[in-house]
């Protein structure tokens, strides 16, 4: 129970110090630069409150559980030798994580609105909703590709470079053809896809295969899977856009 304590008390402590520079640079600008006070302080504040909370609580569930079990499982899979099973988990992992993404949905959702104003969809409820599922599905099944690559990457011993630099030459090629109008989204979901929930978890898979094969060494081949899964959204949200505009 003390540890338990102790762990929570540090988690608010890192929480608080991560929270910090934002409320610094709000301030700054609205005291010194705008010089006006804030509106409806008491709000803001509780808010602040309630953010540190679930900050806090959010990532000591992580640390405390799924990051020990993504690398457990992971672990336990890549020593059976059962690569089928190991590349559907890391594949459903990649999707899940991804759909539980707060900063995808956020995103998804501006989005729906900016393209419902712009008349690029129907500026309804179910057109918005229609768009929000689109792209989270669309960048969820991306980031389940990428860990796929990323697991056979450790399997084999690719090379990670060659890959990343591969992937980013198509990612250009693709940024000239694409929609314009889906580009910049298509850019933004390859970083919000790296975020709370995906990077411990993804994080997880990598360490855990690479620890259980003799031949992987868990500091350079455990690491990369989060490079591709930032990658890999660019490349299927231009070819969504691409493939619903042709339509």
């Amino acid at each position: 129970m003390n540890d338990t304590l102790q762990g929570i008390v540090r988690s608010v402590a890192g929480s608080a110090r991560d929270l910090a520079p934002i409320f610094l640079v709000i301030g700054f600008f609205q005291y010194f630069i705008l010089q006006q006070p804030l509106a409806g302080i008491s709000s803001l504040v509780a808010g602040a409150v309630f953010v540190l909370i679930g900050l806090t609580l959010f990532i000591y569930g992580l640390e405390l559980a799924l990051f020990p079990i993504g690398e457990q499982l992971a672990f336990s899979l890549a020593r059976k030798g059962s690569v089928f099973w190991l590349l559907i988990f890391a594949f459903f992992l990649g999707f899940g994580t991804t759909i539980a993404e707060p900063a995808l949905t956020a995103v998804a959702k501006e989005a729906s609105e900016v393209a419902a104003r712009a008349g690029a969809i129907a500026n309804s409820d179910e057109a918005r909703a229609a768009y929000v599922l689109g792209l989270r599905i669309t960048v969820a099944f991306s980031v389940g590709t990428a860990l796929i690559v990323g697991v056979l990457r450790i399997l084999f011993g690719w090379s990670l470079t060659k890959i990343i630099i591969g992937g980013y030459t198509l990612v250009i090629g693709m940024t000239a053809i694409a929609p314009v109008e889906v580009v910049g989204i298509a850019y933004d979901s390859g970083g919000v896809t790296t975020s709370t929930v995906t990077v411990p978890l993804v994080a997880a898979l990598g360490i855990g295969i690479a620890s259980s094969l003799r031949d992987r060494n868990p500091m350079t081949d455990g690491f990369g899977l989060i490079a591709l899964a930032s990658l890999m959204p660019m490349i299927f949200v231009m070819a969504y856009g691409g493939l619903i505009a042709w339509i």
